[in-house]
């Protein structure tokens, strides 16, 4: 499926049906040929949770995400400083209901708002955390014009100090 944003994808999963229920196929390496997914993550948050909008400054993650249980909004700011579509963003609802997998290029913010009571993300990315390079960007900041689906997120204490588009694009673009 195309998105307004090269290089981001979303991909629908196939599904089996049967007296016992379902069988997903999330993710096959032929679909994203040269990328390598070496570690994986899992979060679960209660609705209304803000997570985001995250990003590593060096060693940068590709990530391929599903949600496997509940809805989100997922959000996606590109930061590959020469894109045409630099500082634009995308988002979309996925849910366990949705089937739909996305991926997240090397190079962009990743932030979502969960929506149901119980919302558990899964997600494959293509480096190691690094905490020492981890920063985030505002959820709300005014220059993104993000519609977040709600108005009061529940942040952590660290995503409450991110810093905003502007803050990062005269520390880190050159």
């Amino acid at each position: 499926m195309k998105t307004n944003i090269k290089g981001i994808k979303i991909f629908k999963s196939k599904i089996f049906y049967d007296k016992r229920g379902s069988f997903k196929e999330v993710y096959k390496e032929n679909l994203l040929p040269n990328k390598k997914l070496i570690f994986d993550c899992m979060s679960n948050s209660k609705k209304n949770v803000l997570r985001g909008l995250h990003l590593q400054t060096k060693n940068s993650q590709a990530k391929f995400l599903t949600v496997i249980k509940g809805k989100i909004f997922d959000v996606l700011v590109d930061l590959r400083k020469n894109s045409k579509t630099f500082g634009k963003h995308f988002s979309i609802y996925l849910s366990n209901g949705s089937y739909c997998s996305i991926y997240i290029p090397e190079g962009f913010a990743h932030g979502f708002c969960s929506l149901d009571k119980e919302n558990i993300v899964y997600y494959g990315c293509s480096n190691y955390r690094e905490k020492d390079y981890e920063i985030g960007i505002l959820w709300n900041d005014k220059e993104l014009k993000i519609k977040w689906p709600i108005k009061k997120p529940i942040l952590s204490d660290k995503d409450s100090k991110n810093i905003s588009f502007k803050e990062y694009c005269k520390n880190f673009i050159s």
